[in-house]
This record gives structure tokens, sequence and C-alpha cells, in this order.
């Protein structure tokens, strides 16, 4: 037996959408913010796919995920196609000045991990640390602005 997990959160970013489009856009970039995430690379043979590599507290995951839909500065939506079973969107919003950025996840708990662990507790320990990867994210858009 398997169970889904969804999440959302959201954060503000006092920067223009084009430089928080430009920035997460750039999946192998995501490893600078994403605590969990060890990597990211790219297919050469084929852009619309890509090997995550997750680790964490001694578990470590990887899948391979397909871009679903791309809207530039709307939204970039994904699934997993093998591997850990995942899929989620990130919207970004414009608001002038600065700009929306809010991350959907859902998983699929392996069932010797549901065990495990309790999936309210599981829930709140990856909301939390989401929450703190766009705030991450959030701070390395703000020196990326000042570099500009």
């Amino acid at each position: 037996m398997s169970n889904w997990l969804e999440h959302s959160v959201q954060i503000e970013v006092d920067a223009p959408m084009e430089l928080v489009w430009g920035l997460w856009s750039d999946l192998e970039q995501m490893p600078q913010w994403m605590k969990w995430i060890d990597s990211v690379k790219i297919l050469d043979e084929n852009p619309e796919l890509s090997r995550w590599k997750l680790a964490s507290g001694g578990l470590e995951f990887t899948w391979l995920s397909k871009i679903l839909k791309v809207t530039p500065h709307q939204i970039i939506q994904w699934e997993s196609v093998d591997g850990l079973p995942n899929r989620g969107a990130i919207r970004f919003y414009d608001r002038q000045e600065s700009s929306i950025v809010r991350l959907s996840v859902a998983y699929d708990i392996p069932g010797w991990l549901g065990k495990l662990m309790d999936n309210l507790f599981l829930g709140r320990v990856v909301e939390s640390t989401i929450m703190a990867d766009l705030e991450r994210f959030r701070d390395y858009a703000m020196k990326a602005k000042q570099n500009q």
C-alpha cells in the first residue's frame, strides 16, 4: 500500500518576475536552495527529462522527472516517470516589483516508510522543509538581484 501526501507553500520575493523565473527555471541550480536535493541533472538526449537525487538523514532516493507543462513566467509542472513517485507545480505571480512563488508537491510514501513515520509528523517536516527552501530561494534571488 502507498499513501500520497500533498503540500503547498508560497513566498513573496522582492525581485522582478524575469529574475525569479530565470533562477527557478534553471533546474540544475536547485540544490543551491533546496536542502534535501543533492543533485539535478537535465538529460542531454531529452531536455524535458531530469535525474534527481534526494538525500536526507541517511535516506537516499532518486527519480527521473518529466516536465509536463511550461508557461514562461507562470508555471512549471512535472511528474516523476521512474523512481520515487512525485508530481507538482511551481507557479509564479507577477506583482510588478515583486513575485509570488507557490510550490505544490505531492509524493507517494513507500509503504515501509509510512509504517515508520506518522504521516502527520512527516507532513509537518516536509512542509517546514519546503518553506525553508523557499526562504533560501528568496535569499538566493535577492543576492542575484544585488549582483545585477
